[in-house]
């Protein structure tokens, strides 16, 4: 009989899966990252516990192209700054990707509340523009000109939250005990550049980044950077307290509103 390509694989072949991910090649990427300070009430209104708002009441974009070899991708992510105990770090709220197969790895394993969206990243001469877009909404846009090189940072850690977990089957809470993920990227830039513009932030029934707006923005760069993660589970959370935070995952607990609004497809 000729295999069954759905049966299970064998224990060789599951090996040789397990170490192949052992042994990523460094993949570079282009993006636009810009921070500014919020408002520190909306700040600590989207962070679950037991996440605590930092001193500084900052939001992150960070809008990329990823050089994967024969499958570009276009990645994104809208953070706000947290502390989980003594580890400060940052606490995504959405991230969108151009691919499903970015979206899998995310979720499932470490739990990023990564969503399938648009992902530009322009640069004409000094002009630059960015954006993240989803259902037909530009929810965030960076706009600017390149206005000089900077520095390039030594080799870095950072440190994201994410929180791991799966929707009950009847619909009530969740299916088991979700847990909290730290997810620790070592960074390392080769071009990085200063943008003189700004962000704008347009209203989104499913991206509601909106509510965060700039107060005082600290910076826009272009770099080029490479990374790697690797994530732990630190702690077990209370499913009671980080059920109201849940919808930040997704657009509908129903999905019944995941499709374009009328009008737009």
């Amino acid at each position: 009989m000729a295999r069954v390509r759905y049966g299970a694989r064998t224990e060789a072949e599951l090996a040789a899966a397990r170490a192949a991910n052992g042994r990523l090649p460094e993949i570079w990427s282009t993006g636009v990252v810009a921070l500014w300070e919020s408002d520190p009430d909306a700040v600590a209104a989207v962070l679950p516990p037991p996440l605590k708002p930092t001193a500084r009441p900052l939001v992150r974009v960070n809008i990329s192209k990823v050089e994967l070899p024969g499958y570009p991708l276009g990645a994104g992510s809208v953070a706000v700054a947290a502390e989980h105990g003594a580890v400060a770090g940052w606490y995504p709220l959405v991230m969108p990707m151009t691919h499903e197969r970015a979206l899998i790895g995310g979720r499932e394993v470490f739990g990023e509340p990564k969503k399938l969206g648009e992902v530009t990243v322009e640069r004409d001469g000094l002009v630059v523009r960015a954006a993240l877009a989803r259902h037909g909404i530009a929810f965030v846009e960076v706009r600017g000109g390149v206005s000089g090189p900077l520095p390039l940072p030594e080799p870095a850690r950072r440190t994201d939250f994410y929180f791991k977990f799966l929707p009950a089957v009847d619909g009530s809470g969740f299916d088991a005990e979700p847990v909290l993920v730290h997810c620790v990227r070592n960074e390392k830039v080769r071009k990085l550049e200063r943008i003189t513009g700004d962000v704008v932030l347009r209203e989104s029934m499913y991206d509601p980044v909106a509510d965060l707006p700039v107060r005082r923005l600290v910076e826009i760069t272009l770099g080029e950077k490479t990374s790697d993660q690797r994530g732990t589970v630190v702690e077990r959370v209370s499913a009671e307290a980080l059920l109201p935070y849940a919808h930040q995952r997704y657009d509908d607990a129903r999905q019944v509103l995941d499709g374009p609004p009328e009008g737009t497809a």
